[in-house]
């Protein structure tokens, strides 16, 4: 397992988005086919302070399909904070879509202008709207209309020869968003590379509403340097989350050593009842996958975990995972 973590070196702060004052600034971004009601209870256990939704399409909703309402169960007992997010292109559909009855226990919406992914790119949804300002100030000022607290989740533009940050932060502020998050790196780049820090403290620098960073961020050490490098708010955690759910408890001080068995089986608790075993089966041993990363035994047990197709052969796999693991010193 990993060795302990220097303890509180981040210090983490309450942060105020649109009136409400959320109890730190280290979030949970909204990861599609991941952040389910039950991950975002375990990433709440560990102290994110902030959890979103899944990516959610406001034409989904507006067809009332159960495949979208269902991104948006909430699980027993979570917080009141956790946001929505919505993809589309339809200033009135997103809007529709924030008055629905659907998003009614969501106080925040977060609208996405940064996925990359082709599919949504050609609809002219997520980073297309990179490329159309204009569309997408209409966008924000609709959903601020619908009485929701409105934040805007974006990248750096669609190259990074040609950067949009403040431009487009500035905007979403004029248009009454209450809060943006820049993931700092181009469409182009999807997820490769080292974040562009200057182009996120160009959009700190062009606003005075709460500015959060994401990408890049894999540990305490590296929410430090993106602090210190952008003057950015709060961070925004996405793979490394997935990875390590429990890196946000290493934001308050605790050591590196989570108990990896126990998160699996309290999150397979939670969907079981909802899911049904089958699909909880499908999910966790994709999720104990990221988890196990990196602990002694797994690469050869890869094969295994995924061929289970019911919990009693998943356990089975984690009991010889944990019985090739070495006493911690």
């Amino acid at each position: 397992m990993r060795a302990g973590a220097e303890r509180g070196a981040f210090a983490p702060a309450a942060v105020t988005v649109g009136g409400i004052t959320l109890p730190g600034n280290v979030f949970c971004a909204p990861l599609a086919g991941y952040t389910d009601f039950a991950f975002r209870k375990l990433c709440y256990g560990y102290g994110a302070a902030l959890c979103y939704t899944e990516m959610v399409s406001a034409k989904g909703l507006l067809y009332n399909s159960e495949a979208t309402k269902e991104l948006l169960l909430r699980g027993e007992g979570e917080p009141p904070q956790t946001a929505a997010q919505l993809f589309g292109a339809d200033a009135d559909i997103l809007r529709a879509a924030c008055e629905s009855e659907a998003l009614a226990p969501f106080p925040i919406v977060d609208l996405n202008m940064g996925c990359p992914v082709p599919k949504i790119y050609k609809n002219g949804e997520g980073s297309a709207l990179l490329g159309d300002l204009p569309r997408a100030e209409k966008i924000v000022a609709a959903c601020v209309k619908s009485g929701k607290v409105v934040t805007v989740k974006f990248r750096t533009g669609l190259t990074r020869e040609k950067p949009v940050t403040a431009e487009l932060a500035k905007m979403c502020r004029g248009a009454g968003a209450a809060a943006v998050t820049v993931h700092g790196r181009p469409r182009d780049a999807y997820y490769a590379g080292e974040p562009d820090y200057a182009q996120i403290a160009a959009a700190k620098n062009a606003v005075d509403i709460p500015v959060f960073a994401n990408g890049g961020i894999f540990s305490v050490r590296d929410a430090e340097k993106m602090m210190r490098e952008t003057g950015a708010d709060g961070v925004m955690l996405a793979r490394a989350a997935m990875y390590c759910p429990h890196l946000f408890a290493e934001f308050y001080g605790a050591g590196r050593e989570w108990d990896i068995r126990g998160a699996i089986a309290r999150q397979t608790a939670d969907m079981l009842p909802v899911y049904g075993e089958r699909r909880t089966v499908v999910h966790m041993r994709k999720m104990a996958a990221f988890y196990l990363r990196g602990t002694r035994g797994v690469a050869q047990r890869r094969r295994e975990l995924f061929a289970c197709d019911t919990l009693a052969a998943l356990e089975e796999v984690l009991r010889l995972v944990f019985a090739e693991e070495p006493p911690c010193d």
